[in-house]
């Protein structure tokens, strides 16, 4: 093989390689224009790499972007500089287009730096998802705690009350009833909690998740979803999801129920279900090299008033809730059922939308699948 093949042969292999590659990525050369954008900085700037190639970088990011400033940085100090949180917000690119960066010299091109964007929205699916689990094991020792050092005192308490209630006054009745009930809801809390600390592996199988959402519709349409209206919106070629039926159905009961409870009595009340395909979303597993796919998507959609600001990032940890009576559990599990099935659930809230989303990986066994995608 001649050198210049051998040469080609090299680069067609980086420029697999970068193209395979999630982030942006692009090359800027010592004139400040874009020599090198794989396929994710197409997407990204929304333009072709053949246009882009044509143009500056400065061209497409906001004027005085701290990019121009951190490009120059790494040209002085031939050294990679990182920056978080960059905000890139312009026409052209949309609106809250915050990213992390890294910016590095390229050694056998002087004058020019790779850069590679990372947009903060997965950075902060994969943060939510790392805090959901933190809460759910913070509640599993918690609730492991309650069930031995309350419950057993309860019961005492509890049997107390009864043996007073046949021996005082009728007027004092109601005090003993109101400790027996008292006590008989702090054991309900209790036993709601202890789910958290069951930590026994439990049976998947391949799952139609259209069965799974069609049942949960029907015993939400029997109670309390009678009144609003539920609509479908399904991918019917979608691979089947690795999973517990009994727990997704806890999930999606759970969603269904608070999106039916925000709506409450509003005439236009509406809930949509839908799944899609969602290829491109990948997550790191802790302590291992392994990444996974997460293309499946399963969303529950309301028109309700939606979540409110302040409780939005807090929403899947234990013991927040906007309900007069909630306990603030329902989706901290959902959290931790959907993380120990390897997924993400999220929360996306504003007036008359509000979308709790969960993606999660497709059955092994259906990765022919992924490669007959468009």
């Amino acid at each position: 093989m001649s050198a210049n093949h051998a040469d080609q042969g090299a680069n067609a292999l980086a420029m697999a390689v970068l193209n395979s590659v999630q982030n942006p990525v692009v090359l800027v050369n010592q004139e400040g224009m874009i020599a090198f954008a794989n396929w994710e900085a197409e997407a990204f700037f929304g333009a072709s790499a053949a246009h882009l190639a044509r143009n500056k970088i400065s061209t497409f990011i906001p004027f005085g972007s701290p990019l121009l400033a951190l490009i120059d940085q790494v040209r002085d100090r031939k050294a990679p500089v990182n920056e978080y949180r960059v905000d890139l917000s312009s026409p052209r690119l949309g609106q809250d287009k915050l990213v992390d960066l890294y910016v590095a010299p390229v050694v056998s091109e002087p004058g020019s730096v790779v850069v590679v964007f990372q947009e903060r929205t997965m950075a902060d699916k994969i943060d939510r998802q790392l805090t959901h689990r933190a809460a759910a094991r913070s509640v599993t020792g918690l609730a492991s705690m309650l069930a031995h050092e309350i419950k057993n005192p309860l019961s005492g308490i509890r049997g107390a009350a009864q043996l007073l209630e046949s021996s005082v006054a009728d007027e004092d009745r109601s005090l003993t009833r109101l400790i027996c009930d008292e006590t008989d809801r702090i054991v309900s809390l209790v036993d709601r909690m202890e789910v958290f600390s069951d930590e026994r592996p439990v049976d998947r199988v391949p799952l139609n998740i259209h069965s799974v959402l069609d049942h949960v519709k029907a015993v939400a349409k029997a109670g309390f979803g009678r009144d609003i209206k539920i609509l479908e919106n399904y991918d019917p070629s979608l691979p089947p999801v690795y999973a517990n039926r009994d727990q997704l159905v806890q999930v999606f009961l759970n969603l269904i129920k608070n999106a039916a409870e925000a709506i409450g009595g509003q005439p236009d009340g509406e809930i949509m279900l839908t799944t899609a395909y969602r290829p491109g979303i990948r997550l790191s597993v802790a302590g291992t090299r392994e990444k996974i796919s997460l293309p499946l998507e399963f969303c529950v959609i309301d028109n309700g008033p939606g979540v409110p600001s302040d409780l939005l990032p807090h929403l899947f940890d234990p013991f927040i809730t906007t309900k007069t009576n909630g306990s603030g559990l329902g989706l901290a599990l959902v959290a931790k059922i959907i993380g120990g099935h390897g997924g993400i659930v999220e929360c996306d809230s504003q007036a008359r939308r509000t979308i709790f989303r969960v993606l999660m990986p497709m059955h092994k066994d259906a990765g022919s699948f992924d490669e007959g995608r468009p």
